[in-house]
């Protein structure tokens, strides 16, 4: 491994950028927190395994998908939804963390969101070549809700764009610990992630972990 991977793991300052009106990427934000994170999605893994879903035009995601909470993200051929149980056991969706909500509560407080209180977690695992395309998060009741993103593992690009999907892009590079908050007049802005790039984290092995929260129902 080279240092210059190794380089790629640091979380470059400023430790607090604002990307657009109502959006701003808290650099290193999880980083106190990483074992407890990691320790606590480890626990949710074993009661709901990652999953490649199946979008409704029937195309399999690249990226592998659980979730934690009062309900949870899923998509097959018969749409996009929050469901209370997880479709693979019919189970309901493991609690969500005491590490999980302090994170995301004190990352929203800091960007100006001091009420929100997350019911739904989406995590999102990209192993190397694994994308997620420009889209908007639009299937909560309540947009007045900010969406919380956690970074963990390798590092990726985050793309930002606008209300239109034809709207220029600003692309931000996200580091492990990185938390990006976005809600109010950005909270329906499209945002992707291009194709992650190979690479060994030292905490999270190869691969890029998504901690995405949402107030859903």
């Amino acid at each position: 491994m080279t240092s210059d991977l190794f380089h790629g793991f640091e979380p470059p300052a400023p430790r607090r950028e604002d990307m657009a009106e109502g959006a701003v990427l808290l650099r290193g934000k999880a980083l106190e927190t990483e074992d407890e994170l990691l320790g606590a999605l480890a626990a949710i893994e074993e009661k709901a395994p990652f999953r490649h879903m199946v979008t409704p035009g029937g195309f399999v995601m690249s990226v592998a998908m659980t979730n934690c909470g009062e309900a949870g993200w899923v998509t097959d051929l018969s749409g996009y939804r929050y469901d209370r149980t997880d479709p693979l056991s019919g189970r309901c969706w493991p609690p969500m963390p005491a590490p999980f909500m302090s994170l995301a509560v004190e990352a929203a407080t800091e960007a100006g969101y001091p009420d929100f209180r997350p019911d739904a977690c989406l995590i999102n695992r990209y192993e190397p070549g694994a994308r997620l395309s420009l889209h908007q998060d639009k299937n909560e009741r309540d947009f007045a809700n900010p969406i919380v993103s956690v970074s963990l593992g390798l590092p990726a690009i985050f793309q930002f764009g606008g209300l239109k999907r034809t709207d220029p892009v600003r692309k931000y590079a996200l580091h492990h610990g990185d938390v990006a908050v976005w809600g109010g007049p950005s909270r329906l802005f499209y945002h992707g992630i291009p194709a992650l790039k190979e690479g060994v984290h030292p905490k999270a092995g190869a691969a890029r972990i998504n901690l995405t929260f949402r107030g859903a129902l």
